[in-house]
């Protein structure tokens, strides 16, 4: 466990400090926007967690210092698939390479990812899609939106009118929480029109808080990858909690966002 940040006076507002993450997102999603192409080819697990390292220290030794000189005193999660609660004040939750694998594949579903955690609630998240030069920011109690313009979540009501999506929280999951991924998709192949299975997480999550898809679930998962898509969805007037609709934590087992209109049917999916 991390140590403990001091208390940080909030001189700076967060709508400042907003924007300057989402230059810091962008500057580290340049500089691996510049390593991408090629596929990186491995033939152990050794092979492959050396490349993923390689990447995230890319991107952190940009954002480290940047984030670093706008919070001093905020505490700093080193491991992007941490789970739980965060000790009290002020927290970076940062995912370098949020999708890191699909980088490495020479797949574009990839970002770069900063979200500021006070007393366990996100204030403040960046995401930047470097491909696309797309940013998503959101502030709690300031809307979500994307290189400057609002976003909305869905006005769908008819879950099988919809289109979800599911990701796997991490590749060497328990046995059980496998099992419950898979018996959810079937659920939902049921009861949606279209349903996307991708890694990652916070993709799925842009999409809808911008409204392009209508519900997002995952089983298990970590911190940094859920909590930049909880405030999105949130801001972008979306609804957020576990699947079987109560209210979502980092410590929670499970995952919905989802637009208000299809949220209830959802659960009931999930919870069969």
């Amino acid at each position: 466990m991390p140590e403990t940040p001091r208390t940080t006076d909030v001189a700076t507002s967060d709508a400042d400090l907003l924007d300057q993450t989402a230059i810091a997102v962008r500057a580290a999603g340049s500089a691996l926007r510049e390593r991408f192409g090629e596929v990186v080819r491995y033939q152990s697990r050794e092979e492959l967690l050396h490349a993923l390292a390689v990447n995230d220290e890319t991107a952190l030794d940009i954002l480290g210092p940047r984030l670093t000189r706008l919070r001093p005193d905020a505490g700093w999660v080193e491991d992007e698939l941490d789970r739980g609660a965060l000790p009290p004040g002020e927290w970076w939750v940062v995912d370098p390479a949020e999708g890191n694998v699909n980088h490495l594949h020479a797949l574009p579903e990839w970002a770069v990812t900063a979200t500021l955690v006070r007393e366990n609630q996100p204030v403040l998240t960046a995401v930047h899609l470097p491909l696309t030069g797309e940013t998503y920011t959101a502030l709690a109690g300031g809307g979500a939106h994307l290189d400057g313009r609002p976003l909305r979540v869905s006005p769908t009501a008819d879950l099988g009118l919809s289109i979800v999506a599911t990701s796997q929280a991490r590749p060497d999951e328990d046995e059980k929480v496998v099992r419950r991924v898979g018996s959810s998709i079937t659920a939902m192949l049921f009861d949606a029109l279209v349903v996307r299975t991708a890694v990652p997480a916070t993709l799925h999550l842009t999409n809808v808080a911008a409204g392009r898809i209508d519900a997002f679930w995952q089983f298990a998962g970590a911190r940094a990858d859920l909590l930049p898509g909880a405030l999105l969805v949130t801001e972008a007037g979306g609804q957020v909690s576990d699947a079987q609709g109560r209210p979502w934590t980092p410590q929670s087992e499970s995952f919905l966002a989802a637009a208000p209109g299809v949220h209830a049917t959802a659960v009931a999916t999930l919870s069969r």
